[in-house]
């Protein structure tokens, strides 16, 4: 069995990740979602675990100081990691893992692991962008600018990833994307065991 690799998801808000990974997680079985660590309260439903890991800020401090994240991010009120234990564990288990995070924090994981797979979605067109947060109905005009003006920010380390896919037709991008992450397990880099087995027995 062969070990699983990370892939890190980015993407402007209304690019459709979330709808992508659902539906990767469907139709394959062979793909995990991380699971981050956060300081918050669990909202209703939501399982220790499952949705995230709870802990408190003292926990979280202390996982900071023993370098436990792959990454981590601290905004006013929370703090939010991924975890390297989890991660590894998956990853072992042959599992393909699928870490949503934004650009710094996929830069951040890349540094701490070289092979990991970063990829980001986007829609077509700005213009496509713009229609699709429109089409929510849940924002207000302020918000919907704020996203925009976010886009334009995140388009410039568009570039650092590995891969873009241009989320047009849904179907279309999900089997791209399943299609680019399994392309991975065939890196020599990837297989370094099976090569140094075959030179191994041509040996004898």
């Amino acid at each position: 069995m062969s070990r699983g690799i990370l892939t890190v998801v980015s993407g402007f808000s209304g690019a459709g990740k979330g709808t992508l990974m659902k539906r990767l997680m469907e139709e394959y079985d062979n793909y995990a979602l991380s699971i981050s660590v956060t300081t918050r309260d669990p909202r209703p439903g939501e399982e220790d675990g499952v949705s995230y890991f709870f802990r408190t800020e003292e926990e979280f401090d202390r996982m900071v100081e023993e370098d436990a994240f792959l990454e981590y991010a601290r905004y006013v009120k929370h703090s939010y990691g991924t975890p390297k234990a989890y991660v590894e564990e998956q990853l072992d288990a042959g599992k393909d893992v699928l870490l949503e995070i934004e650009i710094q924090g996929a830069l951040q994981v890349k540094e701490k692991r070289p092979d990991t797979l970063l990829v980001f979605i986007t829609p077509p067109t700005a213009e496509e962008l713009e229609r699709r947060l429109r089409g929510r109905g849940t924002e207000t005009e302020e918000v919907i600018k704020g996203r925009m003006e976010r886009a334009k920010e995140e388009a410039q380390g568009m570039d650092q990833y590995d891969y873009v896919l241009i989320n047009d037709d849904l179907e279309t991008c999900v089997k791209q994307m399943h299609e680019t992450i399994q392309s991975q397990h065939f890196m020599s880099s990837n297989q370094k065991d099976f090569i140094e087995q075959m030179k191994k027995s041509l040996e004898k």
